[in-house]
């Protein structure tokens, strides 16, 4: 019953998050910068659910006709060891095409970034590779710009490509992302700050139930025909904590569905063997994948994404 409470809330939340009730964008001059974009269609929100949902769908389906450096239906991981390719999307404050010129040099310099594709009116950047979000988004701020991330995954039409799960302190911060790369395998990336030095176990878990913190969440998640009970499928192995009490972690998870993990919850332990009740737990929740979010207003006080970027946006040191 607990994860049912927390499954629902979790469903709620998401979709409060990707149906915003007023929201204005940009329409008018709107061709990527790049000619292997097609002439970008008008970005207006319609007043029916209906119409929303039928919006994210066009447009989503109107970047399969998108040349990349490489396909995106490539979802090994490299000999190398390095991720699967996603596509990422941020919205960055640009002003003009000096801006545009800045911001694709700065990002063709990082490794892993294969492309990069600028709207200048919607202020939107897409990049396609295998850089981890925290390494783009500090050479997106290199540039002097605020950014800010808004989707990830891949073309195919997964019923959910992306969930995320944040820990707001007041010791511990963090934020694990997780993204299907394919229907057999998903990406995870996690940043955490505020931990022992050393090596912690850390978990995604049956429930998202926090009244008790990590105690209530259940055991480790598991599907009876993909994990075993000796190697579960929701173990992700160990965590590195430096000695300033941070970790970064990337790597990719066989037969993980990020859609079956909504609603539960990713847990850090204090021992690397999980033998404590864990330390901290934060609830997993759908996040927005490419071209479902493309908010530039919050309806209900009229601030923009970047007035509202250090006022209502957790503080955290990851």
């Amino acid at each position: 019953m607990a994860f049912l409470r927390s499954l629902t809330t979790a469903t709620a939340i998401a979709a409060a998050s990707v149906l915003p009730t007023a929201v204005a964008l940009s329409s008018s001059s709107s061709s990527f910068k790049s000619s292997n974009f097609s002439k970008t269609q008008s970005l207006c929100f319609l007043s029916s659910p209906t119409s929303r949902l039928g919006l994210t769908r066009t447009f989503t389906n109107s970047l399969t006709g998108l040349h990349m450096d490489s396909p995106t239906s490539d979802h090994n991981p490299s000999q190398d060891g390095s991720l699967p390719d996603l596509l990422t999307e941020y919205m960055v404050d640009m002003k003009c095409e000096g801006c545009v010129n800045a911001v694709k040099n700065k990002l063709q310099t990082v490794n892993g970034v294969k492309s990069v594709e600028v709207d200048l009116s919607n202020q939107v950047v897409r990049i396609l590779g295998s850089t981890p979000v925290k390494t783009m988004t500090e050479a997106l701020e290199q540039t002097g710009r605020k950014a800010r991330l808004i989707g990830q995954g891949v073309l195919e039409d997964f019923l959910v490509s992306a969930a995320v799960a944040e820990f707001k302190g007041p010791e511990i911060f963090g934020v694990v992302r997780l993204g299907q790369v394919s229907m057999e395998l998903a990406r995870i990336e996690a940043n955490f700050s505020g931990l022992s030095p050393g090596k912690h176990g850390w978990s995604i878990n049956e429930f998202g139930d926090l009244t008790r913190g990590a105690a209530s969440t259940g055991k480790v998640f598991n599907l009876s025909n993909e994990g075993t009970d000796k190697e579960p499928l929701g173990d992700l192995g160990t965590l590195d904590v430096d000695k300033n009490g941070e970790a970064f972690y990337t790597g990719v998870k066989q037969k993980l569905r990020v859609a079956d993990l909504i609603g539960r919850s990713i847990v850090v332990y204090e021992t690397e063997d999980k033998s404590d009740q864990g330390r901290t737990a934060a609830v997993i929740a759908r996040s927005a994948g490419v071209g479902e979010n493309y908010k530039k207003i919050c309806a209900c006080d009229g601030t923009t994404i970047w007035e509202a970027s250090d006022k209502d946006f957790v503080t955290s040191k990851v």
